[in-house]
C-alpha cells in the first residue's frame, strides 16, 4: 500500500508537470484526467483535549498525591478520496478526515464503469496512546462484475490485513443487486498465541520464569524484600504486588507482540457472496449491504494459519446499513451503522437517533 500512494503521488506530480516535459500520450492524458476528475485531495490537523487528569492517593509514606495527566488528543492526516456521494449524504464545505462515512464501506457505488478510490492515512494520538491509522481502496463496477482492493489498519480496534475481491454480479429492477466471487487476503497469524507453549498443566501461566527468559532479572535484599529489573537493567517493580499487576502485565504484551511480528504474513483464500440495496428519495432512504465468506483455503502445511488454529472452516461476515425517514416535516429518524468480522475478531460502529425541526 505504501508503494499504491507513492504511485499515487508520482501520477500527481506526473499531471503538473509542464506538457514538454511530461512526454504522455494523449490516451494516457485522457485517463488520467478522467481518473482522477470530481477527486478531493485533502489534509488537516485536528485536536481536542483528552480524558481529565486524575488524582492518586497514597498513604504508604504518609499521605501523597500524585495528579496521572493525559495529554490532550490530536490527529495528523493525509487523503483523497473520489466516491460519489449517495443522496442521504451532505455536501461538506470542506472535508478534515474526520467525517463518519458508512457509505464507504458498501460493496458497490453510484458509478458504473469508473475507477472510485480512497486514500487515507493518520497519525493520532488519543488518550494518551499513539495509533497509525490506513485505508486504502481502489473499486471498480461494471454492469456484470466487480473489483475491489482494500487495505485497512485500525490502531484502536488492533486490526489490520489487505483484501482483494473479484465478483459476478446481478442487478434487479427493484434497487437489489447479487454478487458472488472470490476473495484474497494477507493479514498477520491471527489465532496465534505465543503464549500457549508457557501454559502450565493447570491452565496457568509460569509469567516469572519467562520474564527471566526476556531478560529480567530480580535482587533480594536477605530480610523478605525483592526488586525487579528489566532487560535495560531498570527498576520496575519492589514489590510482588506491582512486579505482577504492571511489569508482567507490560512485558506479556511485548512478548506476544514481539512473537507474532517475527511470522511472515498469512494468505487465506475465500468464496464470497453478497448483496447491495440502495433506495433514497427525499424523505425516505434505505442503504444496506453485506459479505459472507463461508468457504477458506490456506496451505495445510501452514502451521500458523488461522486454518489450522481454527480446525477447519469459520465464518467471517460484514454488513452495514443506513437508514433515514421523516414522518412529517417536522419528526425524523436515523439509523446508521456496521459491523465487521474477520478471523474472529470485530470491529463495529454505530448512530441511531431522532431529529425534531421547529420552525
Amino acid at each position: 500500500m505504501k508503494k499504491i500512494l507513492v504511485l499515487l503521488l508520482v501520477i500527481l506530480a506526473s499531471c503538473a508537470a509542464p506538457k514538454k516535459c511530461c512526454g504522455q500520450t494523449e490516451e494516457i492524458k485522457a485517463f488520467t484526467k478522467d481518473f482522477f476528475k470530481y477527486s478531493t485531495v485533502y489534509g488537516a490537523v485536528n485536536g481536542n483535549n483528552s480524558v481529565s487528569d486524575v488524582d492518586v492517593y497514597s498513604v504508604t509514606n504518609g499521605l501523597e498525591t500524585n495528579t496521572v495527566q493525559t495529554p490532550f488528543d490530536y490527529s495528523v492526516l493525509f487523503g483523497a478520496r473520489k466516491i460519489k456521494r449517495f443522496g442521504y449524504e451532505p455536501k461538506e464545505a470542506f472535508k478534515n478526515g474526520t467525517e463518519n462515512s458508512y457509505a464507504d464501506g458498501a460493496t458497490i457505488g453510484l458509478w458504473e464503469k469508473k475507477v472510485e478510490f480512497l486514500f487515507q492515512a493518520e497519525y493520532k494520538r488519543q488518550e494518551g496512546e499513539n495509533y497509525f491509522d490506513q485505508r486504502h481502496m481502489i473499486r471498480y463496477v461494471d454492469e456484470k462484475w466487480l473489483a475491489k482492493v482494500e487495505y485497512l489498519e485500525d490502531g484502536f480496534a488492533d486490526v489490520k490485513f489487505f483484501e482483494s475481491s473479484q465478483r459476478w454480479r446481478k442487478e434487479l429492477d427493484n434497487g437489489v443487486s447479487f454478487n458472488l466471487g472470490v476473495s484474497q487476503r494477507i493479514s498477520e497469524p491471527y489465532g496465534y498465541d505465543p503464549l500457549e507453549e508457557w501454559l502450565l498443566s493447570n491452565g496457568n501461566l509460569h509469567y516469572t520464569f519467562l520474564a527471566l527468559e526476556e531478560g529480567y532479572t530480580t535482587q533480594f535484599d536477605g530480610q523478605g524484600g525483592v526488586e525487579y529489573f528489566n532487560p535495560s537493567g531498570n527498576s520496575v517493580a519492589t514489590s510482588t504486588e506491582v512486579w505482577e499487576a504492571v511489569a508482567i502485565p507490560e512485558m506479556l504484551a511485548n512478548y506476544t507482540k514481539e512473537k507474532r511480528n517475527q511470522l511472515p504474513v498469512q494468505w487465506t483464500y475465500s468464496w464470497v457472496a453478497g448483496f447491495d440495496y440502495y433506495k433514497y428519495t427525499k424523505t425516505s432512504w434505505l442503504h444496506a449491504w453485506g459479505s459472507l465468506m463461508p468457504l477458506h483455503y490456506s496451505d495445510d502445511e501452514n502451521e500458523f494459519s488461522y486454518y489450522n488454529f481454527n480446525e477447519g472452516q469459520w465464518l467471517d461476515y460484514s454488513g452495514g446499513i443506513i437508514y433515514g425517514h421523516w414522518f412529517n416535516k417536522n419528526l425524523g429518524l436515523f439509523l446508521e451503522g456496521s459491523y465487521n468480522k474477520y478471523w474472529n475478531r470485530t470491529w463495529h460502529g454505530f448512530s441511531v437517533g431522532i431529529n425534531y425541526r421547529v420552525f
